[in-house]
């Protein structure tokens, strides 16, 4: 895994591209690549890139060429399936000189063109330069696991796997996006192309760009989710599958996944251990793939409620793995926090990826580089409660006045039945929100989103004058124009599990929680669930294999039993959570809390209303007084982090300067093709 960063010229009357600038964006993403540092540059281009080596030690050094010199390549992520079509290019007459996964991309592009992408089975973005006619070429992988940002500008296309690279360049503007902000306190996340930056885009995932030598830009969507029609009368297509042969056959692609994950790199892999079905069925089939040592590792909570020790050890035992832990407390997600959001780049609603930041650190830390986790299960295979709550909402709407199907809610949520009559009035009132529409496309993920817009009330009279010129729609109504036209046609979970991919999945799961807490250390993640013919296969899989009743995941519940623990497969569904406002409130609290949320500091950002805030910060210390973080609202606790995270990105990636000066770390590869 690595980090790449570049200038294009879109104009033969520009300079060639700045080495010092791109030796400082190159350093700017360096904890992304700490191994090795590489720089292409001719009169139109420059790519640098910052190594992670993992695969092909001795002679995968990057930007790496074709034979002849004419195109050149840097890459972050794997191709898992390099071997195969290296075997393939091979008889086609193509010649290798490394062992390399990124040389088989040189190749494939040369051979296949934009077709070679579809064939790839792996994790990726990718920049490739011609020299012969001058394009550049760009593309992520089918659900965006490694990111790519851009900034055009000045004539120039400047590309990097994180914003703060692009930041090293003094030319590249630095302010917050109206646009990006409101998606963020809606989704919980910006979705691609838009970010949180203006003028800065993110390259959408299953996406191939050309940018041509007169300066045009040519889309090429290679892939996107796609779920079986409902025929016209509402009953599903024939899916030639019964539930046993779904079982087997997911099993098999896991095992198949897990095993190339495993097997496919030259340093030792290692697996998360979460405590749930997905991590632990994954390091079981990574267990399987291997012989001798085999690493784990845990996240531990100080605090009881969001702790999952006793099933993480049981599957250690079983696995017999060579197991770390690490424990994170309140106070530890605080003093990270700062350095979770810089390395996210985004506003964060939860202080979910602040834990996993210390679990990747453990990794670094046990002399890992790569670790195997069960991201992708839950999306694929309807393992969310939101599935299951918009399945009990849709069979409530057909009777909307009933008072007995709302109590299908209390089968999702036993403490619900044994809740006050207040909070269970406010739970059901939630979901009753847009009951009266079960054909809306949002009808599953609405009232999340209405919830997370909600706290657009903190938004400052600024903030809302500078919507409100926005001429765009509003985020849901984008979303929903921009649907696939087969979206009505698909059955109501798999219509949702689209949204949740679109939504989540890209930016906030594999983003936030996933490639920038491993990669903020240095750590690479694979992800079995994601594998392309896993998706596949998962995705044609019928509605109710996947959600049996009110049973999330059912097919991989079935594929799992016989070897994890009965205690795992028959466990509550827990979602993984973190500690939120209470880590920020009290004597304890750091003072970066105080400081950036004065009405000074609030004010000189521009996002949220200082008096808003104020009140907000009061109520939370308050609640806090009166013991530990019971009495925080899901409300209140989004808020307390998306103001405070808010705050820290402007801080941390508008205000502060980026690159920097060299530490040492060799460029070893620099190619210089400039007069």
């Amino acid at each position: 895994m690595c980090g790449i960063a570049g200038i294009v010229n879109l104009s033969a009357a520009l300079p060639a591209p700045s080495r010092e600038l791109v030796r400082a964006m190159v350093r700017a993403i360096r904890h992304r690549g700490p191994d090795e540092f590489g720089l292409y540059r001719d009169g139109r281009a420059a790519l640098g890139h910052a190594r992670l080596s993992i695969v092909d030690l001795a002679s995968g050094q990057q930007p790496l060429a074709n034979e002849d010199h004419t195109r050149w390549l840097v890459f972050n992520g794997e191709v898992f399936n390099f071997v195969e079509l290296r075997a393939e290019l091979e008889a086609a007459g193509h010649v290798f000189r490394t062992h390399s996964d990124t040389e088989v991309i040189v190749h494939a592009w040369e051979q296949w063109g934009v077709e070679a992408f579809a064939r790839f089975n792996g994790q990726w973005a990718i920049a490739l330069w011609d020299t012969v006619s001058e394009e550049l070429i760009l593309c992520r992988d089918r659900v965006g696991v490694r990111p790519l940002f851009l900034h055009e500008g000045g004539g120039r296309v400047r590309f990097a796997s994180e914003v703060k690279a692009l930041f090293a360049d003094p030319d590249v503007p630095r302010a917050l996006d109206v646009r990006g902000i409101e998606e963020t306190f809606t989704f919980w996340a910006s979705r691609a192309p838009t970010t949180v930056f203006a003028d800065i885009t993110e390259l959408p995932p299953g996406v191939v760009r050309r940018y041509t030598k007169s300066g045009a830009r040519h889309d090429h969507v290679y892939w996107q989710p796609e779920y079986p029609r409902m025929q016209g009368d509402g009953a599903r297509d024939a899916d030639g599958c019964t539930l046993d042969e779904a079982v087997a056959g997911l099993r098999d692609r896991l095992h198949k996944a897990s095993e190339l994950r495993m097997l496919r790199a030259d340093v030792p892999v290692g697996a998360y251990l979460s405590g749930g079905i997905d991590s632990s069925y994954v390091a079981w089939l990574a267990r399987d793939a291997v012989r001798g040592r085999f690493h784990t590792f845990s996240l531990r909570f100080e605090d009881p409620e969001y702790d999952e020790t006793p099933y993480q050890r049981l599957m250690v035992e079983r696995l017999q793995s060579d197991h770390s832990e690490v424990v994170a407390s309140r106070a530890d997600i605080a003093r990270v926090f700062p350095d979770v959001v810089a390395h996210a780049e985004r506003p964060l609603l939860r202080t979910g990826p602040a834990p996993l930041f210390l679990l990747s650190r453990l990794v670094r830390e046990r002399g890992l580089k790569v670790v195997l986790t069960g991201e992708g299960s839950d999306e694929m295979l309807g393992g969310y409660d939101l599935f299951r709550e918009a399945k009990v909402r849709r069979f409530w709407s057909r009777q909307p006045q009933s008072t007995l199907r709302p109590k299908l809610f209390d089968r999702l949520y036993p403490w619900l039945a044994r809740s006050p009559a207040a909070a269970r009035g406010l739970a059901l009132q939630f979901w009753a929100r847009g009951i009266d529409k079960p054909d809306d496309p949002t009808f599953s993920h609405g009232p999340r989103w209405s919830s997370a817009s909600a706290l657009q009330r903190l938004f400052s009279s600024e903030m809302r004058g500078r919507m409100t010129a926005d001429a765009r729609p509003a985020a849901v109504a984008s979303l929903v124009a921009g649907l696939p036209t087969d979206f009505p046609r698909w059955d109501p979970l798999a219509q949702a599990q689209y949204l949740e991919v679109v939504t989540l999945l890209n930016p906030y799961i594999l983003a936030s929680q996933g490639d920038r807490m491993l990669m903020a250390n240095s750590v690479e993640g694979r992800f079995p669930f994601l594998d392309k013919e896993v998706m596949a296969f998962a995705n044609a899989m019928p509605a109710r294999f996947k959600l049996r009743g009110l049973d999330e995941k059912h097919v991989l519940k079935r594929a799992a039993a016989g070897v994890l623990p009965k205690e795992i497969l028959e466990r509550p569904k827990q979602p993984y959570r973190a500690p939120d406002a209470a880590c920020f409130i009290g004597a304890d609290a750091p003072e970066w809390v105080r400081a950036l949320t004065t009405e000074r500091a609030l004010k000189s950002v521009g996002v949220f209303d200082a008096a808003a805030v104020t009140a907000l910060m009061e109520k939370a210390r308050r609640v806090a007084a009166k013991g530990g973080d019971v009495g925080f609202s899901n409300a209140d606790n989004m808020a307390v982090v998306g103001v405070l995270s808010t705050q820290l990105l402007h801080q941390r990636l508008i205000e502060e300067t980026h690159g920097g000066d060299d530490d040492g770390v060799p460029f070893r590869t620099e190619v210089h093709r400039v007069a």
